[in-house]
């Protein structure tokens, strides 16, 4: 379903602040590409930093996070997983089913997902952010060892990629591109070889394969 099939006439329809490495942001274009409403997003530069805060962000989301989602009425929402869940029901897609098993293991796998991410930017931040003589080299080590009982959890319990495409399996993708992104040194592949041949199905959907920028 296209956006002017759903009364969204002009691509200014939505606003999104966006950073184009941002898994958070990325999970929610991809459910956008998912439902067909990419074409109903205008993508807002936003710098979400921890330290130096985006006054413009956080006029429209006091966390000050990315992504936040202007919908076509001015009302601003945020996080990633109820902007995804919003993109979603607006598209009449069916990446959420609305009770029963699938949704349970959806959400749940979305938390598992979040989690790696959480994660993995938590060790950026460490690295890269906080200032040298401060960082805390076994803060690191916890991180990475969450990322890491996260794979190997979902190594153990490859089938859940059988399933149909999920709000949950696109979170999961979303980690997985961004430990590519941050991260090549895990070669997650190699270790978790399960988790890598289920996961490539994921991996190359067409809207887990798009990259997007902001206009020139």
């Amino acid at each position: 379903m296209t956006a002017t099939a759903l009364g969204l006439v002009n691509t200014a329809a939505m606003k999104l602040f966006f950073s184009p490495t941002s898994p958070y942001v990325r999970k929610c274009m991809v459910t956008a590409h998912e439902v067909g409403l990419v074409d109903a997003i205008t993508l807002i530069p936003g710098s979400a930093h921890p330290v130096n805060r985006d006054a413009t962000i956080v006029s429209n989301n006091p966390l000050g996070k990315v992504p936040t989602l202007v919908t076509a009425t001015g009302e601003a929402m945020y996080d990633s997983r109820v902007i995804c869940e919003y993109i979603n029901a607006l598209g009449k897609g069916h990446l959420l089913a609305q009770d029963g098993p699938l949704r349970w293991e959806a959400l749940t796998l979305q938390s598992l997902g979040d989690g790696i991410l959480d994660a993995a930017l938590l060790v950026r931040y460490e690295n890269n952010v906080r200032p040298e003589g401060l960082r805390w080299a076994d803060w690191v080590k916890g991180k990475l060892a969450a990322i890491h009982t996260s794979l190997t959890h979902l190594n153990q319990h490859a089938e859940v990629f059988k399933h149909d495409f999920h709000l949950g399996l696109l979170t999961v993708g979303c980690a997985l591109w961004y430990l590519d992104l941050r991260y090549p040194e895990l070669d997650w592949r190699t270790h978790y070889p399960a988790l890598a041949q289920a996961a490539e199905g994921v991996m190359q959907r067409p809207s887990m394969t798009q990259t997007w920028a902001l206009p020139a």
